[in-house]
């Protein structure tokens, strides 16, 4: 199971930006996936999930109505856009599936949002 994601970056408060997840090593359309993300000093927090066939999403109150999660099954990919980007946003993200009792986390990418 490899789970690679990519898309962060510095942004100015209240910008967006798009990350991406690429998933490869299993069978990605029957599992659901999951956004992590955590701040220096804070615990690592779940952002948002989407089901196994994208018609089930569920959000953080903190993100909710600024971010979208959503995936394409004929590419293993899963994304999350975030839009009105705040500085409490900054934070490594992780992408994250379960598989059974098992969890499998990317390597993380960095968001840095300024003020």
């Amino acid at each position: 199971v490899q789970l690679v994601e990519s898309g962060g970056g510095l942004v100015q408060s209240g910008g967006s930006l798009r990350l991406s997840c690429a998933a490869s090593g299993f069978s990605f359309s029957s599992w659901g996936m999951s956004w992590y993300r955590q701040a220096p000093g804070k615990e690592r927090e779940l952002v948002a999930f989407i089901s196994s066939s994208g018609g089930n999403t569920n959000y953080a109150h903190s993100v909710n109505g600024r971010f979208t999660i959503s995936r394409d099954n004929a590419r293993n990919r899963v994304y999350l856009q975030m839009n009105s980007l705040k500085p409490e946003d900054t934070a490594v993200y992780y992408c994250k599936t379960q598989l059974g009792w098992s969890d499998y986390w990317g390597q993380g990418t960095q968001v840095t949002v300024s003020s």
